[in-house]
């Protein structure tokens, strides 16, 4: 268990040396052909995509007067990806037996925890280098479902906001999504966490805007 900023843990699994070397080479096979499929507004974990350009793109959505944000958190994301709902996305990209067993193999593989061997049944463990890419792969729906509505948005990894241009329709946006992740994905959004407010008043990825009068008084 390692610390967070705001005083919770969160687990942390450090695979074997082999272990890492074997998951590091099919993420040299898979992420380059996975990757060119994924939404260009994913930034989280991926070649030549960075927070700064998150957050850059965050800026120009709340320039273009969408003044109320979704920020979205997904509980304990990492330690709740059902298994059985992300190899069925792997299944539709990988057919090769071999590769789809060794991914499940590494899903189930569980960890020692105080000496004491713990069995996963869900999640996938932070610090695989696989870990990432299965997190973008299973989250890609997310991102081609927040399309679809022609929402305007940002993802890096678990961490979600959606810029609209009312208060209202972010209340209509979060409850709607709540529902559409819960059902798809098997996913839940932090109630606690996630909210509807001014994208000042919240931070993303270690950022916030500052909220500037303008000529007209307006923001």
């Amino acid at each position: 268990m390692i610390p967070k900023s705001d005083g919770s843990k969160r687990k942390l699994g450090i695979p074997t040396v082999l272990d890492r070397l074997i998951q590091q080479a099919l993420l040299q096979i898979l992420q380059p052909e996975w990757d060119q499929t994924f939404s260009h507004f994913s930034f989280g974990f991926r070649p030549r995509r960075s927070a700064h350009q998150a957050v850059k793109l965050s800026e120009i959505y709340v320039n273009d007067n969408r003044h109320w944000v979704v920020d979205m958190d997904l509980e304990k994301f990492f330690d709740k990806v059902n298994h059985d709902v992300l190899m069925h996305r792997v299944k539709q990209r990988v057919k090769d037996k071999r590769v789809l067993k060794l991914i499940n193999r590494y899903l189930n593989a569980g960890a020692l925890v105080n000496d004491q061997w713990v069995e996963a049944k869900e999640g996938t463990p932070q610090g695989g280098p696989l870990s990432p890419l299965l997190a973008n792969l299973l989250l890609d729906d997310l991102d081609k479902e927040l399309e679809s509505r022609d929402l305007k948005f940002v993802r890096y990894a678990d961490d979600c906001n959606i810029y609209v241009r009312s208060e209202r329709a972010g209340h209509r946006v979060l409850s709607s999504i709540t529902q559409w992740l819960k059902k798809q994905l098997k996913l839940t959004v932090n109630a606690n966490k996630s909210a509807v407010d001014r994208p000042w008043k919240r931070r993303f990825l270690g950022f916030t805007f500052t909220a500037r009068e303008a000529i007209n008084g307006s923001r």
